[in-house]
């Protein structure tokens, strides 16, 4: 009779492992942005292209869930930018134009700077402002030197995000090197 009821403690144990791990996977889908965890600097990103925007965020005002002080806060949702001041004062917020390649959510500082290149999509850009890389392709904000840019080719890798030449002066000006970034969805 022992074995018999040990097999049955074995077999609910069992069950009660599978429907804890079941409700685990459920929940892991539904986990918010700001309980994830940070990113690292070479973390996987999602692709831009196709996606759709989850809310749109007020941009007038700086988006919940932020952080505080003087930052960078990009929505990859809603392709805008919001530059908050150390008194977590909003200085400015304009809409940018995503690459092919997002960085995920997380905080991340300014790395380096470049008054002027040409990007991974061959368009000459200035005041480019890098904050992390994805599988080496370097994420940052950047504006066409050329006013009319074409549209970027989705069959190519980029991690540009572009802004028009006015905000990237806006950008350039604010975002220097040790600058935190924020990303969010």
């Amino acid at each position: 009779m022992a074995g018999f009821s040990s097999g049955i403690v074995a077999g609910l144990t069992v069950a009660a492992v599978g429907a804890v791990g079941f409700l685990a996977y459920q929940a892991h889908g539904h986990v918010p942005a700001s309980l994830g965890g940070r990113p690292g600097p070479n973390a996987s990103a999602s692709a831009s292209a196709g996606r759709t925007p989850q809310h749109r965020h007020n941009p007038a005002v700086l988006p919940g869930g932020s952080g505080t002080g003087e930052r960078v806060v990009y929505s990859v949702d809603d392709d805008r930018v919001w530059l908050a001041g150390d008194d977590n004062r909003l200085e400015c917020s304009f809409q940018v134009t995503p690459g092919t390649v997002d960085p995920l959510p997380g905080t991340y500082w300014i790395t380096s700077r470049s008054a002027a290149v040409t990007g991974t999509d061959g368009v000459p850009v200035e005041h480019v402002v890098r904050f992390t890389s994805v599988d080496g392709l370097a994420i940052g904000f950047s504006a066409a030197v050329a006013s009319r840019a074409a549209a970027a080719d989705p069959g190519v890798r980029t991690g540009g995000i572009r802004e028009t030449r006015a905000d990237g002066n806006a950008m350039w000006e604010f975002a220097t090197i040790g600058v935190k970034v924020v990303v969010i969805r």
